[in-house]
């Protein structure tokens, strides 16, 4: 990971909707660096204000205050140099056109971010070898898998080989197999091209293995911004557990806060990160208020699940 300037800095962002009463704060004053070579996960719960802080880096939304620079050009002031230096892939495959074939796709968008005619057919022709989509190439974009939508997605954002990629939910609806692949990419261009890469996903064990550092908004705020081992040994100080019950405790009927459940083996396994013992003795007594035999109770090492429930519920704040 490149230890040089910032690639992406985004100093004290803040975004209103509305006005008067009726105003609402989307970010509050965000402030992050994301670095050459380096892949941040940007998390936090719907309406957090990730897609609000994704948009005003793209230059789709104006913040009302505060600044963002891309490899040292200030969006405001200098949008055209700035906006050239970032590809973004949108949730859902939203940056390309459906009815073009992938070859097209990558010439239009080519064309649209200023690459040189002569130039865009060598680099076309790279990317879709590299993504093994060259045989297809011809082909329209809706008669692909969403595996391969998204990777003529990612091709598209790269077209222009911008030091700075945005991915809003790469791997969102994909296959096993087409989950790896694009992990792969994800991987291999930080590491082999140096590209800063903003990710923001649901998937935490996504996040969790791809991603050099997390920041972690809620209700607009950053409320963690660390290394991800940093951040799981700040939380392995807290008391993090595994309950196993008998039987399938039904999640709707009987919610546990702060705790994440699976079903193993006709058992329900509850797991939890807690400020305090006596945090988790209030949940554990949740659980027996459930008619549930208890099967085990065992220390656990914190994973970013539980420090992602725990951060996103206002229990504590480390940014």
């Amino acid at each position: 990971m490149s230890c040089s300037s910032p690639a992406i800095e985004i100093d004290q962002l803040t975004k209103v909707f509305g006005r008067g009463a009726k105003s609402e704060t989307a970010v509050d004053r965000v402030s992050m660096q994301i670095r050459s070579g380096e892949i941040v996960g940007f998390l936090g719960p719907n309406g957090a204000g990730k897609t609000t802080t994704i948009k005003m880096i793209c230059g789709l939304v104006t913040p009302i205050s505060g600044s963002i620079k891309v490899h040292g050009y200030d969006l405001r002031r200098q949008r055209k140099h700035a906006t050239r230096r970032i590809g973004a892939v949108l949730e859902g495959a939203r940056n390309v056109y459906w009815r073009l074939s992938a070859w097209q796709n990558l010439l239009y968008f080519g064309r649209l971010k200023g690459v040189p005619r002569r130039q865009i057919t060598p680099i076309a022709e790279r990317l879709l070898r590299t993504l093994e989509l060259w045989d297809r190439r011809d082909e329209r974009i809706r008669h692909f898998s969403r595996g391969m939508q998204q990777k003529v997605a990612i091709a598209c954002a790269l077209v222009s080989d911008p030091p700075v990629l945005l991915l809003d939910e790469p791997t969102l609806g994909l296959d096993v197999e087409a989950s790896r692949a694009v992990k792969d990419i994800v991987r291999r261009l930080a590491q082999e091209e140096g590209k800063a890469i903003l990710l923001t996903t649901h998937q935490l064990d996504i996040a969790q293995e791809l991603c050099h550092r997390v920041a972690i908004i809620r209700r607009g705020r950053l409320v963690a911004d660390k290394p991800i081992d940093e951040l799981l040994s700040l939380f392995g100080e807290s008391h993090a557990y595994e309950i196993t019950v008998s039987g399938e405790l039904d999640f709707r009927s009987n919610p546990v806060p702060h705790m994440t459940m699976t079903h193993e083996d006709r058992n329900t396994v509850l797991r939890g990160a807690f400020s305090s013992q006596e945090h988790m003795l209030a949940r554990f007594a949740q659980v027996q208020r459930a008619d549930l035999d208890v099967i085990s109770v065992v220390r656990a090492t914190p994973d970013l699940e539980d420090v992602f429930i725990e951060l996103s519920n206002g229990h504590r704040e480390v940014a």
